[in-house]
């Protein structure tokens, strides 16, 4: 029996509504600048953000004087957006959609970005299709994505130790590894380039790190919830070490630079 693909998306829907992801989107505002900065992105070109989040990519993108519609399929994240674009003075425009199955039609689109978004899609061939089908011949598609080897690749395999997805689900960092990238958009793009790039994290301490994301990152919510009191201090303590693993701080703070996949590609 295969994966039902629907009822594995709207799981995790419910996941990404718990604690308040923005808190961690808003550490993630130099990938979405780098982004947009490598796709060049344009004064009035047609920009969809998949999988936008708090608007780490749309904003600077928005800031460009481009038209942009960021999406999402959960609606709190997009008002979250809205609200720090009118805070930034720019225009968005928000969109409830599912990265596996975008309302738009083809060639729709000058420009199709995801920064920490569409990695986590369940149908990646979809997702990957997708942001193919919406950009136009010649428009430019940039994503970004956690590497196997970063601190959230250890983290998320800590999580999913306690929260197991579901057999045939390929691990959300997979999009970090240019091999398998390359096997997913190569069939639709051209001059596809990928650079691994790093994003910093700055906390108090490895405790202040695991209460971080224990308290507003959706996946560490819910593995919380699933190990119940009886198994929260292990998987605190598995999580600590992980950050510290990854930390260069030698002043008992936490100093994390996180790498990850900046892939740009040219639509066939």
């Amino acid at each position: 029996m295969g994966v039902d693909l629907a009822a594995v998306t709207e799981k995790q829907r419910a996941v990404w509504g718990l604690g308040d992801y923005g808190r961690v989107g808003s550490l993630l505002t130099w990938i979405g600048e780098s982004l947009v900065r490598e796709v060049d992105v344009r004064a009035g070109e047609r920009v969809l953000d998949v999988a936008a989040g708090n608007g780490s990519a749309s904003l600077p993108a928005a800031r460009r004087f481009a038209d942009v519609l960021a999406t999402d399929y959960v609606p709190a994240l997009l008002e979250e957006a809205r609200r720090r674009a009118e805070a930034d003075c720019v225009e968005l425009r928000t969109q409830v959609a599912d990265a596996q199955d975008l309302p738009f039609g083809d060639g729709s689109f000058d420009v199709v970005l995801s920064t920490i978004g569409v990695m986590f899609a369940p149908d990646q061939q979809a997702a990957a299709r997708e942001l193919a089908r919406v950009c136009r011949g010649g428009g430019r598609i940039g994503v970004a994505a956690w590497t196997p080897d970063s601190m959230v690749g250890g983290m998320l395999r800590a999580v999913s130790a306690r929260v197991p997805p579901p057999p045939g689900v390929l691990p959300p960092v997979t999009w970090g590894d240019e091999e398998h990238v390359r096997g997913l958009l190569g069939p639709y793009v051209r001059d596809l380039r990928a650079a691994r790039r790093t994003c910093a994290f700055r906390f108090r301490s490895a405790e202040h790190c695991v209460e971080h994301f224990r308290t507003w990152y959706g996946p560490t919510v819910a593995a919380f919830r699933a190990v119940g009191e009886e198994g929260a201090d292990d998987l605190a303590a598995e999580l600590a070490e992980v950050y510290r693993a990854h930390s260069t701080a030698t002043d008992g703070t936490l100093a994390m630079d996180v790498p990850y996949l900046e892939v740009v590609a040219v639509r066939a």
